[in-house]
């Protein structure tokens, strides 16, 4: 088995409807990666270990979700150089708009990539994970052209109802 690549992380378990749809991604394309919870509200310890560990167990990426507040993601990234992509989960009162702007504003010197909020976030996080091993991975950056293709065609096929 591969090492892994990719880490999948979220600040509740709740949060995995969500980030679900970026370990869909990663196994489609064959990426070995790793999910799990990691708070960093109630387990920054762990958090700050494994943002320290990231580089030195070969990870090439970190796909961080969080809901509210949402530090998740600028914490991680303030303790490791491994990219970290930011993912706002959906949130019951402002429906993840709060998570977006906690990740988004990252001050300078400290980057975060930020993605939509929700599904297509955590997959798009996925896909820019993909593109970034890509770069040096021939193979993969044919999976990723094909994948892209199938998009394509999917969206040409698409028609409309007739207008009345």
């Amino acid at each position: 088995m591969s090492p892994v690549q990719v880490g999948v992380v979220m600040g509740s378990s709740s949060d995995w409807d969500i980030l679900r749809h970026a370990v869909q991604i990663l196994q489609e394309f064959g990426i070995a990666h790793e999910a799990r919870v990691l708070s960093a509200h109630r387990m920054p310890d762990d958090m700050f270990a494994y943002a320290q560990d990231a580089a030195g167990r070969g990870l090439k990426a970190i796909i961080a979700g969080a809901g509210g507040a949402a530090h998740l993601p600028g914490m991680l990234a303030a303790k490791t150089t491994v990219p970290v992509l930011g993912v706002p989960v959906p949130s019951r009162h402002l429906q993840g708009v709060d998570s977006l702007h906690s990740i988004v504003q990252m001050p300078r010197g400290i980057p975060v990539a930020t993605f939509a909020i929700g599904e297509a976030g955590a997959a798009n996080a996925a896909l820019f994970a993909v593109a970034m091993l890509a770069v040096d991975d021939p193979a993969l950056r044919a999976k990723l052209d094909a994948f892209r293709s199938r998009q394509t065609e999917a969206a040409r096929g698409m028609t409309v109802p007739p207008a009345p």
